[in-house]
């Protein structure tokens, strides 16, 4: 969950400076073990933590998650716990889904709205039992959380410090997990969560989820556990093509599943300074994600006034551009009258295409649609302009047979 946008895999990538680190920033539980490994020394701060950007080529680190299997520190990722006799009555309030549905041991994913139906943020909800709930999200919500469980017989906390995290993902993570005695966990269903015991002794919380698009799991631990996990994955490194990935590699993949990530596709709605920043799900295209049968939830009565009148006035697409020029920010153009921009680009490897996510006027966010594409590049020591025709496709442009399986 990064937020950084991908352009391209170039040797100008190797080249990040270090970040320095302030007194301010924390170390995740697996610092020590991703330092050894940074011959890049790229970092960037996420949520207060120091997190590897690169570790020693992105290009290396992209083809373990899409040929191997890969590891990416999560622990930075805000974790939420709401628990008591009515936290599903708290979680089905806060989110768009109905959470009635939702079973102990299953995940779902799911947006939460202010009263306008704007999206303040979007994550990924664990059941963990009939009274207990985790959220998981990129932006600090406790204070909102908090006061939609008010009036409610459960309670918030942040617990993000108690949890260790890391994503494996990658074609032959399922092996992975077997191998260090976790093949009961490697057996869960999409969207499936439990806690198991390997062969290190230890409780580990392993869940079917994950921000590639591939098949991949996301393991939740004691930060005491956490280089212990690390080692027992590590030592199966060679047999299973299986590596440290920073977040250029991340954002490539997320792309290329067309996964959406706040304050670049959208800006949350509690923090936006324009309205123009803010969308609803529909605009995100995350209808699916939303159900107003519901009789209550945050936003429900403005996404029903916007579906009367219509939809959004502009909507999330994909775009197939031409060229191999990531279209990072381009303006997009519709006869030569300005009608979106592009949010995250990237070539992708695997698809051998260069696409993008972008924001349109919803009149012309129809599949097919050519438009224009005006993108600016660094050319040596000034900036390039280029013209593109990009062309709108469904937002999804990798999806490997393998990922539910």
């Amino acid at each position: 969950m990064t937020t950084a946008t991908a352009t391209t895999m170039s040797p100008a990538q190797t080249q990040t400076p270090m970040l320095p680190r302030g007194p301010m920033l924390k170390r995740s539980p697996f610092h020590e073990r991703l330092a050894a490994l940074n011959l890049a020394n790229a970092w960037e701060a996420w949520q207060g933590y120091t997190t590897a950007s690169l570790f020693y080529d992105a290009e290396d680190e992209y083809f373990a998650i899409r040929t191997g299997a890969s590891l990416y520190d999560v622990s930075p990722m805000l974790k939420y716990r709401i628990a008591g006799p009515e936290a599903e009555a708290v979680v089905d309030r806060l989110v768009s889904k109905r959470i009635d549905k939702l079973k102990p041991g299953r995940v779902t994913y799911a947006p939460w709205c202010d009263a306008r139906g704007r999206v303040i943020e979007e994550g990924t909800i664990f059941r963990l039992s009939p009274t207990e709930f985790r959220i998981n999200c990129a932006e600090h919500q406790l204070a909102w959380f908090s006061e939609t469980a008010h009036g409610f017989d459960a309670q918030v906390e942040e617990v993000t410090e108690e949890i260790a995290g890391l994503a494996l993902q990658g074609p032959t993570s399922k092996q992975v997990l077997a191998d260090i005695g976790l093949a009961e966990a490697a057996a869960l269903p999409f969207f499936g969560i439990g806690t198991f015991k390997g062969a290190g002794g230890y409780p580990v919380t392993v869940s079917r989820t994950g921000f590639t698009g591939d098949l991949g799991y996301e393991l939740w631990v004691a930060p005491e556990h956490a280089l212990p996990l690390w080692d027992a994955l590590m030592a199966r490194s060679d047999l299973h093509y299986l590596r440290p990935i920073g977040s250029r590699a991340l954002d490539v993949a997320r792309i290329e599943a067309g996964h959406i990530l706040i304050n670049v596709e959208f800006v949350g709605a509690r923090h936006a300074i324009r309205p123009s920043q803010t969308r609803t799900p529909s605009g995100l295209g995350l209808d699916w994600a939303v159900d107003l049968a519901k009789p209550h939830f945050n936003g429900r009565r403005a996404l029903i006034a916007e579906r009367e009148a219509g939809g959004p006035k502009r909507r999330l697409v994909g775009l197939d551009v031409t060229g191999r020029k990531p279209a990072t920010g381009a303006y997009l153009y519709h006869r030569g009258r300005e009608v979106g921009q592009v949010t995250s680009a990237t070539w992708s490897p695997i698809t051998k295409r260069n696409i993008a996510l972008a924001t349109v006027e919803a009149r012309y966010a129809t599949e097919g649609t050519v438009l224009d594409a005006e993108i600016y590049y660094m050319k040596e020591v000034t900036q390039g302009k280029v013209d593109a025709a990009a062309t709108i496709v469904p937002p999804r442009f990798y999806q490997p047979g393998h990922r539910r399986g």
